[in-house]
């Protein structure tokens, strides 16, 4: 099974500040800013929902292939995403810009000052679908993830030109779009993938219930953090899926999208629903156990007794032929 996923691709540089931002503020003084912190670590990650969900289904042994824009300060994240089993070669390359960049500094009471640049992102807008398929021999879903907005539109609205199933996974970018673009995005979607809020926010803005939202799409996806995943189909029964037991929580940066690596994988390999989201339950309680979206390892003999454990040994025979 051929995926495609289209997200943003970046790189997060994490500072702690040993301080308090507060302590720094003069409160009639701040029409007027201008403060330096001399900060203690920086953390510099690779991120972008699309690298982070390509990443997780090349750990499972799948290649993905990744679509989205960067700079030419990407080479070094290149190597690393291709050394994983992700297939990079569609991706395109700014002449102007960097690669979109999230830069963030937290104080001692967790409180944050961060930036986002997005840089190369802004033109993935300029990326077709079909000379992908081409390359690779044609494309079976295409993911379409947090990205450029107007690119998310034109992925969409390709694939239904041209009869590409696709998932819609509109994420971050809810806050800034309004209905009619959303009901653009998730409209004849194979899947749609939410958090519990994000499922929220889509029926507010677009003023489509839940029961019409089921009518327009094949499967809707709804993670529910700690209790797991609810997978609604129009007509049947919701199929409800809880979460592996975790040792320890280190961070939850990039849970969702090790879940959807997970899921899709599970898909490729003919798994029924709650198969896929087993597999994508396992894969995103390794991240939170991690820090570092892309940080987690996958060693067969460990995942397989948590996922037996969890889940019980029948499911995990159904998946072992599968893992890497």
């Amino acid at each position: 099974m051929r995926i495609a996923v289209t997200g943003s691709i970046a790189t997060d540089h994490l500072m702690s500040f040993p301080g308090r931002f507060a302590d720094q503020l003069v409160a009639d003084q701040l029409h007027t800013v201008s403060l330096s912190f001399l900060v203690d670590t920086l953390d510099v990650r690779r991120g972008g929902v699309g690298p982070n969900i390509c990443f997780g289904m090349g750990v499972l042994g799948l290649r993905p292939i990744l679509v989205g824009a960067a700079g030419e300060d990407f080479a070094d994240y290149r190597a690393w995403l291709d050394r994983h089993g992700v297939d990079t070669a569609s991706v395109h390359i700014s002449e102007v810009h960097h690669t979109a960049r999230f830069v963030c500094t937290t104080d001692a009471d967790h409180n944050q000052i961060a930036s986002f640049y997005t840089g190369a992102m802004s033109e993935a807008r300029q990326i077709e679908l079909q000379p992908v398929a081409e390359r690779v021999g044609g494309l079976d879903l295409v993911l379409i993830s947090a990205d450029d907005p107007e690119a998310m539109v034109r992925h969409t609205e390709e694939c239904r030109s041209r009869g590409i199933a696709f998932a819609a996974d509109p994420s971050q970018q809810l806050a800034r779009m309004e209905g009619e673009d959303i009901r653009q995005l998730i409209g004849g979607a194979e899947y749609l993938f939410t958090n519990e809020y994000e499922a929220a926010l889509i029926e507010t803005k677009t003023g489509w219930t839940a029961d019409q939202i089921l009518a327009k799409v094949g499967t809707r996806v709804t993670t529910l953090g700690a209790q797991g995943v609810r997978i609604d189909r129009e007509g049947e029964e919701p199929v409800v899926v809880g979460c592996p037991e975790e040792e320890q929580k280190a961070d939850p940066t990039g849970v969702g999208d090790a879940f959807r690596a997970g899921f899709l994988s599970g898909l490729s390999w003919n798994l029924s629903l709650e198969r896929a989201a087993q597999v994508g339950c396992m894969l995103a309680t390794l991240v939170i156990e991690t820090i570092g979206t892309q940080e987690y390892e996958l060693r067969r003999g460990h995942f397989m007794e948590r996922f037996a454990k969890a889940y019980g040994h029948d499911a995990a025979g159904e998946i072992a032929a599968h893992l890497p």
